[in-house]
């Protein structure tokens, strides 16, 4: 039972993407908030909901890649 070191350098290089993704997600979806509450009732509030339906793309991506990462970081470590 060996670990595929090139798997495992691939599930790294998704890991550290996640962790980037892990921290944009949150913050993109308070921006979101906050411009909404900001800009009500104004012109720009067009503006606010496009940030928040990124937001949740971002989120909902950051949720599939993390058992992604997750599935190939298992696979490299017990060989499946």
């Amino acid at each position: 039972m060996s670990t595929n070191v090139n798997l495992l350098g691939k599930g790294i290089k998704y890991l550290s993407l996640l962790l980037l993704l892990f921290i944009a997600s949150p913050v993109t979806l308070t921006i979101g908030f906050k411009a909404l509450k900001n800009y009500k009732d104004t012109s720009q509030e067009y503006l606010s909901y496009l940030i928040l339906a990124i937001a949740v793309i971002l989120v909902i991506f950051t949720i599939y890649f993390s058992f992604k990462t997750f599935k190939i970081l298992l696979r490299a470590i017990f060989n499946n």
